[in-house]
């Protein structure tokens, strides 16, 4: 069920259809690496609550559709007999049936609409096809509440020849596995199938409805966001024409499958892509088009949560621990100094599921009723969903040494406390603002020498918050396509609940509101069922009347004053039955596990030891509590512990070790308390109670028990007792369980509660009174059956009678009522034991003595194979010691010897560190004076560089002078030149000699020459003194270039140097360094 798809990627070979949530949708394909496992894990051969197969009319079908499919929008009850509205209870839109008039002769009991339905379909009008389906939509018309009234305008697909098969309950709605089974057997059990026509809408907000094909008239209809599972026969299997679906029922407390089969094969598929259509959920959804009004939020308006906070410490072994928690003052016990871990966990209990995105925010304050301004934000780890996806979880680090949390930091005054304010900011998905819940809870700083373990605590404050919420109209939302369907009304907790009726009303007991849901409603059609009821089924609200408890209060402040005696009153209040909230605390007190430190440390040592019955105690634990969510998953927490207890006693008493019913006892004290508490309980209960005498010689104690109970029966019972002897029926076929499992296997949990509380207080003989109640309120039955039917009767029907509270609370009062004295008791069981006496008389003496020798010898044996095995424990002590004694004192020779060697190692480790100090010493001194040296000479060599641009500068500046003065000496030639008649004939304007030469006089001729003659040696003087200069010039730069290149050198002879005695410092040091390493090692 990891893979994720879009509608748009169904194909007509998808197998199944699921929701996670309200929101989310995926397909599940045939594959078998991602074909879900259910999450009760159970066998093939558990039972499975049928409620409709091939045993029933069409009437007792359409009633039980009734009850199972009852949405909101279904009025109420018609004309008839049968309870009215003030009679159904609080909160819940399941409808009472009426009672059942006989069936007129030739009339079809679904051909009118049924008699407490209000909402029925119209006449189909669609072409009869092979698929015969078609998009319909109904007649505008507004009328309610009368036979033939047309369902609301919305799209849908309507599919006819179709078979219904019946429906079922299960414990994981979305397991294609399970779903599967249920379909296989719904298949081959149903003797009566029954005709309908399904409409599936094409829009997540619509219904899936059942319709009788003749008149169109509504059956049942199941709201798309119920629905949670859709799948379909596998290919080749008796199953491949059926598909079914799973829905929640009782506000997601029950999940049922409906399975049907279709005349035409190729037309599952079909189903199973509407069914995907309906559960895709899109920004484009239609509007129905005859209704502009947002419909009411599903199931109310109200949504339910329960937020647990644990506070985590650190324990010093680098994990976190969860504090313990004072029973009596309801605080948190807290060290100072020490890192902390808040962690919230956040449940929905009713209403249709809201998707939290995510947390924004985790916030704590010390203090009560604190303002937003003084909450401090804590650094988030975690956020997500918990394995089983029912909880989110939220996990904050909390340093309390910070300044702001200082008042939680120091230790509380003896018997003070302080308040701490924790809140939690959540991102609902179709909510439109955040949500915001605010826990106040006590807490205590202890020393840090107080020990913080205490026997009766609790590790988690849990709350339940109110959210009411109202129904956005589109034109309300900021976003028009956004997911937001909501927004927040009020949020209010169940102790500001409290409070303001406390204030309100303070003389008014809370008894009616508020009460944990009632079991479902005793019927025929239940007790017709041959499925037992499930070991662990019905639920225990914690919630009890403001009075009631103060008067527990008192009692137990009273009684821990002085737990050595306990107070008059409390008879009285444990026979009316002891608080749920105060149970655990209560059992412990009355089996008096106040003081039991030494047996919490005794069961965690025997935990860690093999059992010889595991075998047998793994079995047992998928059996018990199958319908308790606590219990009902392979390896989870409930099991595991449960596994640990049944282990621990049956290492722990070894006379009787584990028996099957041992775990139903410890399941029940689990529910109320830690384990290592649990534990410690029903060692009392075994031990000081006497319930483990019952499993001693042969069960002998058990029969003197059935024996008294048949004696009271005769006294109390006499009619029942003779037919009972009438038809053979001991009290050992219909009462073993009772007695051993002290009622626990097999009755609803609210009843097996409070026998617990009269166990407790007043000892084992409750069990009498419990039997013989319930032996009187069945008496009238159970005179009307033979031998099976009366241990049927017992086996079915007695069980399912006691899940409504009403009439576990009269069984029990009437239990209480009923005086059995211990004198009475007393003298029943010398009666038995005077008449066993005389059977073993009676027999001859060979037989008595024969059978005395047998007990003997085994006896003998049992002495025997316990001596046997005691001289074999001593050897192997012996043995196991001197194993021991030997490998320590070889352990010491080993480590002796590695003393000396690593005492030789640190002295040569010494040896080397001081030649190595004076071998960096002498590199230090070496490298300090080849520095100064590489210093003076880079000065000298700077010196030089120094004088030789010098001389440069000098020399540049004398060539540039002298050329000066020739271009100034040419200047003024060419101006002699030009100035002279004869002469500035000779040369151009750039001063160059002319080519032709004019014919001059013979005279004048000799003096040009001399003159020609002067002036090119002066040209050539100046050539000269100018080569001579560049010369220099040349020279000078030659030994510019040489200086720096010897310069150069210098500097890379230093920088290697220092280099070479840095390396070689350094790889001297690492090689001396990890030769030490080495030998340490």
């Amino acid at each position: 069920m990891d893979d994720k798809g879009s509608v748009g990627k169904i194909s007509v070979s998808s197998d199944s259809v699921s929701t996670l949530n309200s929101e989310d949708f995926v397909l599940v394909s045939r594959l078998g690496d991602e074909t879900p496992t259910s999450t009760n894990n159970g066998s093939d051969d558990e039972k499975t609550g049928l409620k409709i197969v091939g045993n029933g009319s069409e009437q007792q079908l359409q009633r039980e559709l009734e009850d199972v499919l009852m949405d909101p929008s279904v009025a109420e009850l018609g004309a008839g007999p049968g309870p009215g509205p003030d009679q159904a209870a609080g909160g819940d839109h399941a409808v009472q049936p009426t009672a059942a008039s006989p069936d007129l002769p030739g009339e079809d009991p679904l051909s009118s609409p049924p008699p407490n339905l209000e909402m029925v379909l119209p006449m189909q009008t669609a072409q009869e096809s092979e698929l015969n389906e078609c998009s319909y939509r109904a007649d505008e018309s507004s009328s309610e509440g009368s036979p033939g009234t047309p369902i609301p305008d919305e799209d849908s697909v309507v599919f006819s020849q179709l078979t219904y098969l019946g429906c079922a309950s299960v414990n994981a709605p979305r397991s294609e596995v399970e779903a599967l089974r249920m379909m296989t057997i719904l298949r081959g059990q149903c003797q009566l199938p029954l005709d309908v026509t399904l409409s599936v809408p094409a829009v997540s907000e619509g219904t899936v409805r059942l319709l009788e094909p003749q008149s169109s008239t509504e059956i049942a209809n199941y709201p798309i966001y119920k629905i949670l599972f859709c799948v379909r026969g596998h290919d080749g299997t008796a199953e491949s024409d059926c598909f079914a679906f799973t829905e929640s029922h009782y506000n997601a407390e029950i999940f049922r499958i409906h399975v049907f089969r279709c005349q035409i094969q190729e037309a599952v598929s079909r189903i199973l892509y509407s069914f995907a259509t309906a559960f895709r959920r899109s920004a484009k959804k239609a509007l129905l088009s005859s209704q502009h009004a947002t419909p009411l939020t599903p199931d109310g308006d109200l949504f339910t949560f329960t937020v647990s906070l644990e506070i985590k410490e650190d324990d010093g072994k680098g994990t976190f621990s969860a504090v313990a928690k004072d029973k009596d003052k309801q605080s948190f016990k807290l060290r100072p100094g020490m890192a902390k871990k808040i962690v919230i966990y956040v449940q929905q209990t009713s209403n249709k599921e809201l998707a939290v995105e995510r947390c924004f925010g985790l916030l704590l304050s010390p203090g009560k009723n604190v303002k937003n301004s003084d909450m401090h934000l804590l650094d988030l780890e975690s956020m997500g969903k918990s394995s089983d996806g029912k909880s989110y979880i939220i996990t904050g680090s909390w340093n309390p040494n910070t300044p702001q949390f200082q008042a939680v930091n120091e230790e509380t005054p003896k018997d003070k406390f302080m308040y701490m304010t924790t809140a939690v900011d959540l991102v609902i998905t179709e909510v439109e603002e955040p949500v915001r819940f605010l826990l106040e809870t006590r807490v205590r700083v202890c020393s840090p020498n107080d020990r913080l373990y205490w026997p009766f605590s609790k590790r988690s404050f849990t709350e339940t918050f109110y959210l009411k919420l109202r129904q956005m109209e589109r034109k309300e939302r900021r976003n028009a396509t956004s997911d937001t369907l909501y927004e927040v009304l009020s949020l209010e907790s169940e102790t500001e609940r409290e409070r303001r009726r406390t204030t309100a009303s303070p003389t008014v007991l809370p008894g009616g509101q508020g009460a944990s849901v009632s079991s479902p409603p005793e019927d025929d059609e239940a007790e017709d069922n041959d499925e037992p009821l499930l070991s662990g089924s019905g639920d225990v609200s914690k919630e009890c009347a403001e009075k009631i408890l103060e008067t527990w209060g008192e009692l137990l402040s009273k009684w821990h004053l002085n737990l050595a005696v306990r107070p008059k009153p409390l008879p009285a209040l444990v026979r009316s039955g002891v608080p749920e909230a105060l149970r655990g605390e209560v059992w412990q007190l009355l089996a008096g596990c106040h003081n039991n430190d030494h047996q919490v440390e005794e069961y965690r040592t025997l935990i860690t030891k093999e059992s010889p019955q595991d075998s047998a105690i793994t079995r047992d634990i998928n059996r018990t509590f199958p319908a308790h969510d606590y219990f009902k998953d392979t390896g989870g927490d409930g099991q595991d512990s449960l596994y640990k207890i049944c282990k621990a006693y049956s290492v722990y008493d070894q006379e009787i070790g584990y028996c099957q019913g041992q775990s139903f006892l410890a399941a029940v004290l689990l529910l109320h308390m830690p384990e290592e508490q649990a534990f410690s309980v029903l060692v009392k209960i075994m031990f000081d109670y006497g319930l483990r005498d019952l499993f001693k010689q042969n069960f002998e104690d058990l029969h003197c028990k059935f024996f008294q109970l048949e004696r009271l029966m005769q006294e109390y019972l006499p009619d029942l007792y003779n037919h009972f002897l009438n038809v053979g029926l001991e009290a050992h076929m219909y009462a073993s369980q009772w007695f051993l499992t002290l009622f626990t296997a097999k009755f609803p949990l609210y009843m097996v509660f409070h026998i617990i509380d009269l166990l407790l207080c007043e000892g084992i003989s409750v069990i009498f009174n419990v039997a013989l109640a319930l032996l009187k309120t069945s008496k009238d039955d159970l005179i009307a059956t033979d031998f099976e039917g009366a241990l049927k009767f017992f086996r079915v029907p007695v069980p399912k009678r006691y899940r409504s509270e009403e009439n576990a609370k009269k069984l029990m009062e009437l239990a209480c009522s009923m005086k059995i004295s211990q004198k009475k008791l007393k003298k029943f069981e010398k009666e038995y034991h005077t008449m066993r006496e005389q059977q073993e008389q009676q027999e001859a003496p060979i037989e008595r003595y024969e059978r005395e020798n047998r007990r003997l010898q085994e006896a003998n044996m049992r002495l025997e194979q316990e001596n046997d095995d005691l001289a074999h424990e001593l050897v192997s002590s012996k043995i196991a010691l001197r194993k021991d004694l030997d490998n320590a004192e070889e352990k010491a020779d080993a480590l002796n010897k590695e003393l000396l060697m690593t005492k030789q190692k640190l002295v040569d480790s010494e040896d080397e560190k001081r030649r190595l100090e004076e071998e960096s010493a002498q590199l230090k001194e070496m490298c300090r004076r080849e520095l100064d040296k590489s210093e003076s000479e880079i000065k000298k060599n700077g010196s030089i560089i120094g004088e030789y641009k010098q001389i440069c500068s000098q020399l540049s500046v004398r060539l540039e002078k002298q050329q000066a003065a020739n271009r100034g000496e040419l200047e003024k030639i060419r101006a002699k030149v030009e100035g002279c008649e004869k002469c500035s004939g000779l040369f151009n304007k750039e001063g160059r000699v002319r080519a032709a030469v004019r014919a001059v006089p013979p005279g004048g001729q000799e003096e040009t020459d001399e003159e020609k003659e002067d002036l090119k040696n002066q040209l050539r003087e100046m050539e000269l003194e100018l080569a001579q200069t560049k010369l220099q010039l040349v020279e000078a730069e030659c030994k510019i270039q040489d200086l720096e290149h010897h310069l150069g050198l210098a500097l890379n002879e230093v920088q290697a140097a220092k280099k070479t005695w840095f390396n070689r410092t350094l790889s001297s040091i690492k090689t001396v360094t990890g030769a030490q390493g080495k030998e340490t090692t």
